[in-house]
């Protein structure tokens, strides 16, 4: 969940406000935005996210304010396709479907709880959300529960049976790092909607669907990555233990930057599938400090910047130190896709190329190098 979406939720239920969000749950075609994201809907018409602009946007909103009308959540189909696309001059012309949601005064006070048990675990966790969106009962629809990273359960979708399906399904959507769609028959089966229709969805949400990108060093290379990294949609973390070069002057574009020393600036930060670590310290003790401390967690991509034989001998102390040689063998190195680069600029666009090339992969197939 974007931060925005996160702080404005939080603070519609902490006032009782009525809010539709609307959530992407499946594209068809060229569309502006992919699965997850998310678009905020006060009772007054104002919003707060994005689900692509233009007109697409403008009719998702109009579901909104009729769900938050009838007090009841609701699938609709945003067709972009011919006259949106010719109206709006876009590109675009594929089909999103959208799950829009109700939460405020009138939901179930449990359901309130919970989402905001959701809410405030986000804040130390990475809990896996998973919602029912489609259901033979109208009472099931909008029914939530969550799975904490020690693997508490929080809430139920009902029905004993869909809860535990929905459970498994969580293990390895929430793994993916992109939100999953299961379709379910009316045994409870897996099932192909092309060919019967479904009696129940339900949409598995991991933490977030924004890659977090942490850079451990704020040299010159980080300079240009933390800004092409922002513009392409990472959220930014930049780490270092010098104030001249850990401040918000010249990373203006970062989301956090943590001054002080890598070892206890790692101890705060929640990496988890959805974060992409660069190590560009200084030098090879403090690249050392770091990879020591980051390799065993389960981030997307680890990468380090460095010879082939300085990197070869870093390696060789920590094996020494206890850390499987399979383990470190995940790590990205020499960084980035070789292009040729040679001044700063171009070695943060080959370490951010290989960032992107990364994570396509794993939205295909959920899996690491």
């Amino acid at each position: 969940m974007d931060k925005e979406i996160y702080l404005a939720l939080k603070k519609a239920i902490d006032q009782n406000l009525d809010v539709a969000l609307i959530t992407i749950t499946s594209v068809l075609g060229s569309t502006p935005r992919k699965p997850g994201a998310k678009m905020l809907v006060f009772a007054d018409g104002t919003t707060v996210g994005t689900i692509g602009g233009g007109c697409g946007e403008a009719e998702g909103r109009r579901e909104a304010l009729n769900v938050l009308t009838a007090y009841t959540p609701k699938n609709h189909y945003l067709n972009m396709t011919a006259d949106i696309a010719l109206e709006e001059g876009m590109v675009c012309g594929g089909i999103m479907g959208l799950f829009v949601d109700y939460i405020g005064s009138q939901s179930p006070v449990e359901q309130t709880r919970l989402i905001n048990g959701y809410l405030s675990s986000l804040e130390t966790s990475s809990p896996v959300l998973v919602t029912v969106i489609e259901a033979n009962e109208e009472r099931l629809v909008g029914r939530k529960l969550f799975i904490k990273n020690d693997g508490e359960v929080i809430g139920d979708l009902g029905i004993e049976e869909l809860t535990r399906v929905a459970l498994e399904n969580a293990k390895t959507g929430g793994k993916r790092g992109q939100p999953l769609i299961v379709s379910l028959d009316s045994q409870f089966k897996p099932c192909d909607t092309s060919v019967t229709k479904a009696t129940f969805r339900f949409l598995v949400e991991p933490p977030t669907t924004v890659a977090q990108l942490l850079i451990l060093g704020a040299g010159h290379i980080a300079l240009p990555l933390a800004t092409m990294a922002k513009i392409v949609g990472y959220e930014v973390t930049v780490v270092d233990d010098r104030l001249s070069f850990a401040n918000s002057n010249r990373f203006p574009t970062a989301d956090t930057i943590i001054c002080d020393e890598f070892e206890h600036a790692l101890d705060r930060i929640n990496i988890n599938s959805q974060t992409f670590v660069v190590i560009i310290t200084r030098g090879h003790r403090y690249d050392k400090i770091c990879l020591r401390k980051v390799i065993n967690l389960p981030a997307s991509y680890i990468g380090m910047i460095g010879s082939r034989r300085r990197v070869k001998a870093l390696l060789a102390e920590l094996e020494e130190e206890g850390i499987a040689s399979e383990t470190l063998q995940t790590l990205y190195s020499p960084i980035g896709l070789k292009i040729g680069a040679e001044t700063p600029e171009e070695i943060a666009v080959s370490i951010l190329s290989e960032l992107i090339k990364v994570q396509k992969e794993l939205d295909q197939n959920g899996k690491m190098k």
